[in-house]
């Protein structure tokens, strides 16, 4: 798989729950498999590396409310809250009882909450550079959040370069073009302009000060898997979240940023395809 591959795969089926319409497809045979995309990416971040496993596992993606081609409404609770108790709901209606997740940025705090405050189970779990312990946010989310509606008032194409540069920011390989756009893309529009500011101003650091306390109960087989070079959330955070959770593996990766999908696709992928294995044979 080439660095900065972009897949096309969208998500093709619809979840209505509290309002919010949630954008999904699955596809593969064997053991089910659930991928969480974090901020501001979208489950196409994921779609190439779920595509490679399908071959041996049933590979779900969704996107949450509030990106990629979920709702984007007005007023809408995108909040970490929101979306743990989302993902529980989302996997009773789906019927996996014990899936495998495999969670990205704030997909990690995502699926953390719903499985410690909502009652869902897992198979096995892998954080990948996930938003889990505070602090997190950089200097610029923090801007931004503090002064959302004078950002969200920008010009169409100021918003557009800033959502590129700071995207940019994520890789430590550089972006190719095709994958740049697939990143931006969602939050253009009058739509994805307004859902990109909203979800920064609803980010609060309470929904994982809530649930940091409690990493020592995990149950669930954990892996956690990060690029060496991310500077959105740095590689220190993987000692301490691997330290934190009983049992927890944990594979750095060289010369990753925090899009480690992009930066190193073929490494990424065969550490989760080695854990997936793992707990096969487990």
């Amino acid at each position: 798989m080439p660095r900065g591959t972009v897949c096309t795969v969208e998500p093709d089926r619809e979840f209505v729950w509290e309002g919010h319409r949630v954008r999904w497809t699955r596809g593969g045979h064997g053991p089910p498999v659930v991928f969480c995309h974090g901020t501001p990416w979208s489950s196409r971040l994921w779609a190439p590396i779920a595509t490679a496993l399908s071959s041996g596992y049933e590979v779900y993606l969704w996107d949450m409310p509030g990106y990629g081609r979920s709702s984007m409404d007005d007023g809408a609770d995108v909040s970490l809250g929101t979306q743990g108790r989302l993902l529980a709901a989302l996997l009773q209606h789906w019927e996996l009882p014990s899936p495998h997740v495999v969670a990205h940025d704030y997909g990690g705090a995502v699926a953390l909450r719903a499985h410690l405050l909502h009652g869902a189970r897992y198979a096995s779990l892998a954080l990948v550079d996930v938003v889990a312990l505070a602090p997190w946010g950089s200097d610029f989310f923090r801007l931004v959040r503090e002064n959302a509606g004078v950002f969200a008032a920008l010009p169409p194409p100021l918003h557009e370069a800033l959502v590129a540069a700071y995207v940019r920011g994520a890789s430590a390989q550089g972006l190719p073009a095709a994958a740049e756009r697939m990143l931006v893309e969602p939050w253009t529009g009058p739509a994805g302009q307004a859902a990109f500011y909203r979800q920064i101003a609803q980010a609060d650091e309470r929904f994982t000060d809530e649930i940091e306390p409690r990493y020592g109960e995990l149950d669930v087989p954990v892996r956690v898997i990060w690029g060496e070079d991310d500077t959105w959330i740095p590689a220190d955070r993987a000692h301490r979240l691997a330290a934190a959770i009983p049992g927890a593996g944990l594979d750095l990766v060289p010369g990753a940023g925090h899009l480690i999908q992009l930066d190193a696709p073929e490494a990424l992928t065969a550490s989760l395809l080695r854990w997936l294995a793992e707990r096969e044979v487990a």
